[in-house]
């Protein structure tokens, strides 16, 4: 039986440093397996010594399969990503096929994130709002609707006593959402922005520097497989006790068809009818890249959405709460020291839970879903054990 001790980190560099060391585990199936690290530019982030980290192997006699293992796009999701990647690893890894099948696997996309327990990197970018294919979608006029939501959004000043910024928080944000419909306030909050550099879902000026080792990575390994299988992590949205599949809106296929093929029970596109849209998503960047550049590539690619706080409408209130307070926290700093833990804790409780009961379900929901995803997609029989 798989410890939950054994699985989830305390802090990046033992997540780190558990994952250069399962690279001895990968050779002795892969021989030629090798790690890789890209340091972060930038004084601060030369003196944190923070890295990207990957290990990649070929399949030893043929390049059938690439299998793709990423997280931590936002940096404070990194740590629900490493403790699947140890269930990966510890469950998964065993019943691949090394001399077809090789090897793409990614620790802390956005290392500063998880070190500092924030979702965006050091200069306030979204990642997952950055992987844009032409850099002219890094459109400052992109999402006008934005604008009209930043005083909810991005207010500037210090958080104060936590039940009066509640209460008031909570009477802005009906009033936004009664004027705009939920559905239109959800779509201008989440579809990412590009002009309001302190703001929530920034997707920044420029592709940054995770964003280009990534890039270069999936440019450099896919197209020497002709099938590529690509699961990437992340927390905070859906029910609290069921993670969702999550499937770019370039995905041919429909939900209900992969929640069978998968048996899976659920699996969503990120469309407004299913999930959310957004602008400079990786997945649909790796999508859109197979089918410009190597279309001869057969692709599955894919996020497990692990919920933390719930998805009623009152929890999705309360999730975007956190967001919104842990980022006034960090740009204008609180009143007092009770306020800021409460900022902090429940913004951890946001993307990273303590509580053992979601651990356990979370890896339970990952075990059956990677099962279902590599037995329907050929690397490894449907009946095996």
């Amino acid at each position: 039986m798989i410890l939950m001790s054994t699985l989830f980190p305390r802090d990046y560099e033992e997540s780190r440093a558990t994952f250069r060391q399962d690279l001895e585990r990968i050779q002795a199936r892969w021989p030629n397996a090798r790690l890789e690290s890209h340091c972060l530019a930038g004084d601060e982030a030369a003196a944190e010594d923070l890295t990207i980290d990957w290990i990649h192997a070929d399949g030893l006699q043929r390049h059938d399969m690439l299998l793709l293992f990423t997280a931590g796009v936002h940096g404070l999701e990194a740590y629900v990503g490493a403790g699947i990647f140890r269930l990966f690893v510890q469950e998964f890894l065993p019943r691949l096929d090394p001399s077809s099948t090789g090897l793409l696997f990614v620790h802390a996309i956005n290392p500063w994130g998880m070190q500092h327990r924030r979702r965006t990197n050091r200069a306030n970018v979204d990642l997952n709002r950055n992987f844009v294919w032409d850099t002219h979608l890094l459109d400052r006029s992109f999402n006008a609707g934005y604008g009209r939501l930043t005083s909810l959004l991005n207010p500037r000043e210090p958080v104060r006593a936590m039940a009066w910024e509640s209460l008031s928080f909570l009477f802005r944000l009906l009033w936004s959402v009664a004027s705009l419909g939920l559905a239109r306030f959800r779509h201008d909050a989440l579809l990412g922005q590009y002009c309001f550099p302190q703001g929530l879902y920034y997707g920044g000026a420029a592709l940054q520097e995770e964003t280009q080792v990534l890039m270069g990575l999936y440019r450099k390994h896919i197209p020497k497989y002709s099938q590529v299988v690509h699961l990437d992590v992340h927390s905070g949205y859906g029910p609290r006790y069921q993670m969702s599949i999550v499937n770019s809106a370039m995905e041919p296929r429909d939900s209900a068809e992969l929640a069978r093929r998968f048996s899976y029970p659920l699996v969503v596109k990120a469309n407004p009818d299913e999930f959310y849209s957004m602008r400079g998503d990786m997945i649909d960047y790796v999508y859109t890249l197979v089918y410009n550049q190597f279309p001869n590539v057969r692709l599955y690619a894919t996020s497990f959405e692990f919920g933390t706080l719930g998805d009623s409408i009152a929890r999705v209130f309360r999730s975007l709460r956190a967001l919104v307070f842990e980022n006034r926290l960090y740009w204008s700093g609180a009143r007092n020291r009770s306020a800021r833990e409460r900022v902090e804790r429940e913004f951890q409780e946001l993307f990273y839970p303590q509580d053992e009961r979601w651990r356990t379900r979370a890896i339970s929901d990952a075990r059956q879903a990677i099962q279902g995803i590599l037995a329907a997609e050929g690397f490894f029989p449907r009946t095996s054990e």
